[in-house]
């Protein structure tokens, strides 16, 4: 049985491989790496089908090194030891360089990692990781020390485009030998459909090649083929990995930077992806405290009802709930000065020890509390004019005058930073 079309279609010669220029194109590290023929160890991230097996695979023979590759999803450290053994092996007797590619390397519990590091350290492997999630996160320090991280980038539809040329033309290891009629404009669909993944693209290439029909004389790919083939296709996003915390970062983000018509974008990415609605209306109920707060209080009811009707109503009537708050967030004046006060009250209180409550401050409900001077000296405010006893400290003596709170100029903060400033005349003239 012949391999898959997207095995097959691998590039031989480090000029034929697609994408990542900012990597490999003339003078870049990666391809100055790989044309000194004696590569470093590394570690290549990027998403699926982009292209980091192949290189791998082109490291190795660029530099006429015996290639090992394992899959940390079946691999124990009964295989890394294998692999060491043959590498060792081939060191003796034939001088021989070995590079070890360990795709899905996250995998790995820290044992493992640890288990090839020596023989990393003294020139018996060359390491060559392949990951789809963040380096920096999953792998341990002492490995990522070792080897230099190269992020791949998603592939463009012209890049995908190309490949899917390549291989309808390419008579030795694609489809060129079955004269395939396969019009342009179906070319630029399933290039799109591929959403930047190399393998995806050519196993869906290979399956409507599979459904070729018969028409004038010759086997074509038809219109209904492919989009009876490209119809499930869903964007990426791993629930609890890298690209779910990119995703609801950048929807986050469009909240506070005011643009409603992104913050509908990401939210949309998310659902298609299958991203819990109820997380992301949790979510949004912290995008209403953290930086829309007292400049319009009404962001954060309508974030708690947009989580109310998820939950009463579910999908879809609750989704478009969230979308509706998400647009009012977005719109809505914006202030992080409660979310900033409240972050700095918590630093004086992790540093500053138990400062004792003034007695002023503290209650009395007997008679032994009123003679030790609780609640002595105590102004009631309702009985100030303004319903405000000026020039009262409320902290502890030692933390008397301090401001945490500090309204924007925006929205309703902008009246209750006029509120405040009024009263902090107030504690002026009583202070004269």
């Amino acid at each position: 049985m012949d391999p898959p079309l997207a095995d097959r279609m691998r590039p031989a010669r480090i000029e034929d491989f697609v994408g990542q220029p900012h990597l490999l194109g003339p003078g870049k590290a990666l391809r100055r790496a790989i044309e000194s023929e004696n590569p470093h160890s590394m570690i290549l991230w990027g998403p699926p089908g982009t292209g980091k097996t192949t290189l791998a695979r082109l490291i190795a023979a660029r530099g006429g090194a015996h290639f090992i590759g394992l899959s940390a999803v079946f691999a124990g450290v009964k295989d890394i030891r294998a692999a060491v053994d043959e590498a060792m092996r081939l060191r003796r007797e034939a001088r021989r360089s070995t590079v070890l590619f360990v795709d899905e390397v996250h995998r790995f519990n820290k044992a493992q990692q640890d288990g090839f590091l020596p023989y990393v350290e003294d020139g018996t492997l060359t390491f060559i990781g392949a990951t789809t999630e963040n380096p920096s996160f999953e792998l341990n320090k002492a490995l990522l020390s070792r080897a230099r991280v190269y992020v791949l980038k998603v592939l463009q539809p012209g890049d995908i485009r190309r490949l899917i040329d390549r291989a309808l033309d390419d008579r030795e290891c694609g489809l060129g030998n079955l004269g395939l009629d396969m019009p342009e404009a179906l070319r630029d669909i399933l290039s799109v459909a591929a959403d930047g993944d190399a393998r995806r693209a050519l196993n869906l290439l290979e399956l409507a090649a599979d459904l070729a029909e018969l028409r004038g004389g010759r086997l074509a790919i038809t219109e209904e083929s492919v989009q009876e083939l490209i119809s499930g296709g869903v964007r990426r996003f791993d629930k609890g990995g890298e690209v779910f915390y990119d995703q609801i970062s950048a929807l986050h983000k469009s909240v506070r930077g005011s643009s409603p018509d992104a913050a509908l974008y990401w939210l949309a990415r998310m659902l298609d992806g299958g991203c819990d609605p109820l997380y992301v209306a949790r979510r949004v109920v912290r995008m209403a405290s953290e930086d829309i707060g007292n400049a319009d209080p009404r962001g954060l009811e309508i974030a708690l009802n947009a989580w109310d009707v998820q939950e009463r109503l579910g999908s879809p009537e609750g989704e478009l709930a969230i979308a509706q708050a998400i647009v009012y967030l977005a719109c809505a004046p914006k202030s992080n000065a409660v979310y900033t006060a409240f972050g700095a009250a918590r630093e004086d209180v992790r540093t500053g020890g138990s400062l004792e409550v003034p007695l002023r401050l503290r209650n009395a409900p007997t008679g032994l509390m009123k003679d030790l001077g609780y609640g002595g000296r105590y102004r009631y405010a309702h009985d100030e004019p303004e319903a405000y006893a000026a020039g009262e400290n409320y902290f502890p003596d030692e933390l008397a005058g301090k401001h945490y709170y500090r309204p924007v100029a925006r929205g309703l903060e902008q009246k209750i930073a006029e509120r405040l400033a009024h009263l902090r005349d107030l504690d002026k003239k009583r202070g004269n």
